[in-house]
This record gives C-alpha cells, structure tokens and sequence, in this order.
C-alpha cells in the first residue's frame, strides 16, 4: 500500500513539475500584456527613449494594440498543427517566435521595429496561451486537472504584475531582454521536461508509447478513454461552424458568448492594463505612477485567486450582475475625478486618491465576474461537437474589438479627454449590465443536458 501510494505521488510531482514549466509560458504572456505600461512611459520619456523621439499617444494605441493583432492568429496556427506536427512542437514555435519578438524589441531604434515586434509577440502569445492550456488539459489527472487550468490564470496575472514592478526601474532594452531571457528559459524547460502528450501519440498510433507516458503520469487507467477520444473523427471548422448556427441552443449560446467577449473589450480592461502607468501620469497624484501600477497588479492578482471559487459558489450571473455594475459606477468615478481636475475643480486636490481606488475596483469587479464568465459559458453552452471551434470564434471576435479599442484609446485622449474617454467605457459596462438581466441565465449547479434546454427555450432566434 505504501509502495503505490508513494508511486502516486510520483506521478503527480511529475505533472505538477511539467504543469510548473507551462506555467512560465502563461507568465510570459501575462508579462508581454504587462510590457506595455512601463515601457510606454519610456517612450514617451526624452531621456529613456531609445527611438530619434518620444511617442504620441495615438503611436501609444498602436503599440498597445498590434499584440491584440497578432494574437488573432496565433490560436488558429496552433488548431492546425497541433495536430500536424504535435503539441510538443507548438510550444517550440511559439516560444520561439515570442523569443523572437523580445530580441527585436530589445534592439528596437525605430518606431516600426517595436510594431513588428508586438504583432510577433501577439502571434508567439496566441500559441503558448492555447498550447499551454490544450497540453495542460490532455495531460492532467482528472481530479487535479481543473485546478492546474485555474492555475494558467493565475500565472498570467502575475506575469503582467512582474512587468509592472521590474519595468520601472530597468532601462527600455532590459524589459525586452528580461522577457527573451524567461523565454530561453522555458524552451529548455520544454526540451527536458515535456513530453509529447498521450493524446497524440495515440492519433499517430504510437499506443505503446502513449501507455508508458500514461504510466509515467499514473494515468494508465485512463488508456481506454484516450484511444476513445483520439479515434473520434473531429469535425471540421465549417462543419462546427454550420452546427453553431443550425442548432437552436447554439445559436443562443453564440449570442451571449459573443456579446460578453465583447462586452469585455468595451469595459476598456484592456486599455487600461496597457496603460496604466500613463493613466495615472495624468491624474498629477502624489504617489508615484510606477508604485500605483505595480498596486494595480496586486490587484489583479488578488482578483484571479479568488474568482475561480466566486464562480462555482456564488453563481454566474449574479457574479456578472456584481461585476459589471462594479465596472460601471468604478469607471463613472475615475472619469468624476479626471472631469474635476481638467476643470480645475479645488476638490480634485482632497480626491487625488480616488483615481487609484477606482482603478483598483475596476480590476477587482472585471477579473471577479466579467473577465472570467464568457471563459466558463464556452464550457458550459456549446454542445460537445462545436464546443472547440466555437471557444475559437468568439473568443477571436472579442480580441478583434480588443484590437480596435487599444488602438482607438489614444485617439479617445486627444479628441475627448480622459474623463469622457471613461465615461463611454462605463456606459458600455452599464450596458452589459442590463444585457446580463435580459438574456444570461443561471447555469450553475445545471447538466450540458439542462443548460443545452433551457437556451433552447430562451432562444430569441
């Protein structure tokens, strides 16, 4: 008894020592979406610049939002490969091409090498996000597999809190290095310690092989289920494609994910989270910008850990109810306090503290309900046989609005102010509030099989 239960243990130190190794890839694209908020600082910074001169704002965006760009196509690479060449290899190309990027925006002396730079980051990030997940996916225990996925978030966000508190205080070229050098790092990490997922192997008749990985793991009872899975013939694109909309409850369910993807780029959480730093050099506070971001990304750490079990407790649309309304009235504010200080209101003065507090609820509110429901209706409102491409599609669709409102945030500035820019981000937040009432229903502690139902009742088309 003690013999297998040390053998065990074995083989779950093994998943988690493979898991951890996946986790740098997930830091690393939390870190390359941290990037931007100090080193747009720099930029626009005489003496930290490394370009012939300092950036505007709409230059800003654009920076901001090419990664949003590219990372449109990294997930549509990897679908295709991964079951090519393998997962395996997909963490080496897109490591590599992320490893690339870095490289350039390191060396970077003009404004056009840092867009190719980011438009590469977003492509290399787009594959490891995927990758990351689908490897982490076929290779954990079952009864410890959904936290090692909660666990890609958490990275994530750390990686982006880890940019804001080094990026200050190291120069241009170093934040990129830092990244190219983490990069390395999980290429070697890959090469030694991951192994081609059983999955696979399977798919390519390598069932021998596949065993003796299983094994490895302690999953040799799981053999069965995997030669089950890896046999299905998958569907292709338009198959799943038609399927989204010639079924009923698909149809429904494509409605909502798609308008809270969207929902999630109109909050502006992503404008905010590339600029940061900048936003709170124009609230002319005391506390220093860099320590008020590196605030901000405690924050949002904080947020990512407690989500996961807000979710399966509190129920999710009571918790996109909360959150959205959070958004909403923490946007409003921050936009108050920027109306009263471009003003010259005498209150701005008393109230320097209340652009920090409502950045901070911000973040508290989106990662605690709107940054994580659409992620979960994906999983739970598609039916089994277009729930992969249709995770695909409406997730790209709400990076596509991501893309156009990174690159619209600095135009916003110029043309609008900061206080009105933040007001249409809360009126969109208040409008997904009301979307949330009208057409989210409840789906927690509900069967595929109910929750399949209940939008085909709920259909509006």
């Amino acid at each position: 008894m003690g013999a297998k239960a040390a053998e065990v243990n074995t083989s779950i130190r093994k998943q988690i020592l493979i898991a951890g190794c996946l986790y740098l890839g997930q830091f690393l694209t939390g870190y390359s979406t941290g990037w931007t908020a100090p080193v747009l600082a720099k930029l626009q910074n005489e003496e930290d610049t490394p370009l012939g001169s300092v950036i505007d704002d709409a230059q800003s965006s654009w920076i901001g939002s090419l990664m949003a760009l590219g990372g449109i196509f990294g997930p549509y690479i990897s679908g295709y490969l991964c079951n090519v060449i393998g997962r395996k290899p997909c963490l080496y190309i897109g490591s590599s091409i992320f490893l690339l990027s870095f490289v350039m925006l390191a060396l970077a002396t003009h404004l056009y090498t840092i867009y190719v730079g980011r438009i590469l980051t977003g492509v290399g990030g787009g594959i490891l996000f995927v990758m990351n997940l689908v490897y982490i996916g076929e290779m954990a225990s079952t009864r410890i597999r959904g936290t090692m996925l909660t666990l890609t978030g958490l990275s994530n966000v750390i990686g982006i809190l880890f940019a804001y508190s080094v990026g200050p205080f190291v120069p241009y070229s170093m934040i990129s290095w830092i990244g190219a050098t983490l990069n390395a790092v999980y290429l070697i990490l890959v090469f030694f310690f991951v192994t081609e997922t059983a999955v696979y192997q399977v798919m390519k008749g390598k069932r021998d092989e596949a065993m003796a990985n299983l094994k490895s793991l302690g999953r040799q009872d799981d053999i069965d289920e995997i030669v089950a899975k890896a046999n299905d013939k998958p569907k292709s694109n338009m198959a799943q494609l038609t399927e989204m909309y010639t079924v009923r409850s698909n149809r429904m369910a494509t409605f909502i994910i798609v308008s809270l993807n969207i929902f999630q780029q109109l909050s502006g959480v992503i404008a905010v989270m590339s600029f940061v730093t900048i936003i709170f050099d124009m609230t002319e506070s005391n506390l220093e910008s860099h320590i008020s971001t590196i605030i901000i990304g405690v924050t949002q750490v904080v947020a990512a850990i407690f989500a996961p079990v807000l979710v399966d407790r509190s129920g999710r649309r009571i918790l996109l109810l909360v959150s959205t309304a959070g958004c909403s009235l923490s946007l409003a504010a921050l936009g108050i306090y920027f109306y009263l200080l471009y003003s010259g209101h005498p209150a701005a003065n008393d109230l320097q503290w209340l652009a920090l507090v409502s950045i901070m609820l911000f973040f508290l509110s989106y990662f605690g309900g709107l940054g994580i429901i659409p992620n979960t209706f994906i999983g739970e409102m598609f039916t089994d046989t277009c729930r992969g491409f249709g995770g695909t599609f409406t997730v790209t669709i709400g990076w596509v609005v991501g893309f156009v409102i990174q690159t619209a945030f600095g135009y916003m500035l110029i043309a609008l102010g900061p206080y009105i820019t933040f007001w249409v981000f809360a009126g969109f937040s208040a409008f997904s509030f009301v979307f949330s009432i009208l057409f989210v229903p409840e789906t927690k502690g509900k069967s595929l099989l109910e929750i399949l139902e209940l939008l085909d009742k709920r259909a509006i088309f």
